[in-house]
């Protein structure tokens, strides 16, 4: 059988206890050079549209071979599984830091246990837009590694270190949260099995800067009762200019009756915005014979209706007139 090979691309950006807080996948290592007063964990860089900065990236090879990388600049965003930092791959359409920093390699090989320091510049354009364009140096690997069987998975690893480039001008923070829904999980029989909800939602970065974001969830019933009132854990440490993230929360032990209200507020530096969604809490059961209970009504109102009327009257039928024979 023909194999199947599938290509993945693994950007490590996590930060690691390697020289500069190096990104690191254990193989290789990607971190900015250090500046004359300290390491850097990033490049955190600033510039006014039409100015050009220079720096220098490492590499550094941690196997006991030597190692080729492709070297380039690419865009940053948000994951939409859960709105991790990710960069686009060297095939993706590059609109920002991707397209205004230039390596001065593309290609670099890095000696076993050594390390090579590669000079770049970052232009920014006349008429950039103010703000905050992450971005980041990857150092790739080209080589696929092909697995066994049938189907066979080819991973392609990488690793990248992380550009905070703020452009000049205004800034505007802006966060919005968007498309609130609750979905019921609930039991059959009412107080017989566990019941719960998920509360979905849509977070936006809609201004120009980066966000360290912060949402409180607020759930009320009939009357105004408060039945849960916490600050979400599950959200995106950095949420980046422009994009936006679907997350869910899940509620446990939600009520199995009752009507209320579910509110978002998600919040930032200098901005604040809250969501809210309705829902209406019934068992299957409990729905079952409010269902047949309206059909039965329905049923007994249409039987009294005919009675009342003394049956249903049908339209009278027109004449049927024969033309006369001509003589």
């Amino acid at each position: 059988m023909r194999k199947l090979y599938v290509l993945f691309l693994s950007l490590f950006l996590v930060t690691a206890a390697a020289p500069a807080h190096a990104a690191d996948n254990g193989s290789w290592s990607v971190y900015p050079a250090a500046s004359r007063i300290a390491a850097r964990p990033y490049f955190y860089l600033s510039a006014d549209p039409g100015q050009t900065i220079d720096d220098k990236v490492v590499v550094t090879n941690k196997t006991g071979r030597p190692l080729t990388f492709r070297l380039y600049a690419a865009d940053a965003y948000n994951t939409a599984r859960d709105g991790g930092f990710a960069v686009r791959t060297v095939a993706e359409k590059q609109r920002g830091v991707g397209v205004w920093a230039k390596p001065a390699k593309t290609r670099v090989t890095v000696p076993a246990h050594g390390k090579v320091t590669v000079p770049f510049t970052l232009s920014v354009p006349e008429g950039a837009e103010p703000g905050d364009h992450p971005g980041a140096l990857v150092a790739l690997d080209e080589r696929i590694d092909k697995g066994d069987g049938a189907v066979a998975l080819g991973v392609q690893r990488a690793v990248a270190a992380r550009i905070y480039l703020r452009v000049g001008g205004p800034t505007v923070p802006a966060i919005a949260v968007e498309d609130v829904r609750v979905s019921h999980h609930q039991p059959l029989v009412p107080g017989l099995g566990d019941s719960g909800a998920t509360i979905s939602y849509t977070l936006r970065n809609t201004g120009n800067v980066t966000l360290n974001p912060k949402v409180e969830l607020r759930a009320t019933g009939l009357f105004g009762r408060t039945l849960l009132a916490r600050e979400l854990a599950r959200i995106p440490g950095e949420l980046l200019p422009g994009q936006r993230v679907r997350l869910s929360e899940p509620w446990r032990g939600s009520p199995q009756l009752d009507w209320g209200d579910v509110k978002l507020t998600a919040s930032a530096k200098d901005t604040r915005e809250s969501a809210s969604a309705s829902f209406f809490a019934l068992p299957w059961l409990v729905a079952v014979v409010v269902l047949v209970a309206l059909m039965v009504g329905g049923g007994v109102w249409v039987r009294l209706r005919v009675r009342a009327g003394g049956g249903w009257s049908r339209p009278a039928a027109e004449p049927h007139i024969d033309a006369a024979p001509r003589p």
